[in-house]
């Protein structure tokens, strides 16, 4: 098992961060991290790359101690904090050739491998302070990857990306996953849903579920969908797959479709062919973010 965390603990003073936390992931698995603010998934991933001490417990990282064989450790792990430290006066490739000179027996040539694996070749003789935010996050993913790392830990990696970015850094995070290990937190659940095999939820400093992303979808979606005119309910019993409807507002549907498969394009045909207007559509709470309400409710009334 490439990480293996065992009942780890640790607390500030009289607050408990973290409770008996136990997980492991496999190479080739990617396993998002969840949990509100103040869960403690942030004091996880630094114990995991020996920034932190952990007060009870130990982690391993491909079979060495996070706690007693620390060099080891970082020299097999990526990490992407929140709050990406660069350095601003310093050119993109510049500063990726600082970051390779930590590691031994890294050719230059890998610098350019990161930079077109990142999208960053546009950006890519520009300091680092001209880039937006969204190119500042690709040259952090960029230096975490540059050795190679068997795990990668990754503390919201879309930060500040566009909507084509995403897409990129997206496919980049699931290609990446096939051949190392991910540790992904985020506050997206859509992003843990597209990109994670598994889902682990935090919540004040206990896990409340780890689970394969599988197995959390039932086979139902939820549009809702707002209209340029109001239309009556026998309308929607001309739609092929929708299940029930209900009206919300005078031209404000629910609409529930028994299938995984994305309807918004058959939505918007059916539109078209009955000879009304969509003026805007929503896809609701998939069932991980039903999942994490509950189990997170709960968790307020009795911890």
């Amino acid at each position: 098992m490439l990480v293996r965390a065992e009942h780890i603990g640790k607390s500030y003073g009289r607050q408990k961060v973290l409770d008996d936390v136990s997980f492991g992931v496999e190479r080739g698995q990617v396993v998002g991290l969840l949990g509100p603010n103040g869960s403690g998934k942030t004091t996880l991933m630094r114990i995991l790359t020996g920034y932190l001490r952990a007060d009870e417990g130990s982690a391993y990282i491909d079979g060495f101690s996070v706690a007693e064989q620390t060099l080891q450790v970082r020299r097999r792990i990526g990490y992407l904090p929140e709050h990406n430290p660069l350095y601003t006066d310093m050119y993109v490739r510049e500063y990726l050739d600082f970051v390779r000179g930590f590691y031994d027996g890294i050719p230059r040539t890998r610098i350019d491998e990161v930079v077109e694996m990142t999208g960053l070749t546009p950006e890519a003789r520009k300091k680092i302070g001209q880039l937006s935010k969204g190119y500042r996050q690709r040259v952090g993913l960029a230096a975490a990857i540059l050795h190679k790392p068997s795990l990668l830990i990754l503390d919201e990696p879309t930060t500040g990306l566009d909507p084509n970015q995403l897409v990129d850094i997206r496919r980049l995070i699931k290609a990446l996953g096939k051949e190392t290990g991910i540790i992904l937190s985020t506050h997206i659940m859509q992003e843990v849903t597209q990109m994670a095999d598994r889902v682990i939820v935090l919540y004040k400093g206990r896990i409340r579920l780890d689970r394969p992303i599988k197995d959390l979808e039932t086979g139902e979606q939820i549009i809702r969908v707002e209209l340029d005119t109001e239309i009556e309910a026998e309308w929607w019993k001309r739609m092929p797959g929708l299940s029930a409807w209900e009206n919300l507002a005078p031209q404000l549907w629910e609409l529930r479709f028994d299938t995984r498969e994305d309807m918004r394009g058959r939505l918007f045909d059916f539109a078209v062919q009955t000879g009304f207007k969509i003026l805007s559509i929503e896809v609701q709470h998939t069932d991980l973010e039903k999942l994490f309400r509950q189990l997170t409710t709960e968790a307020r009334e009795t911890v």
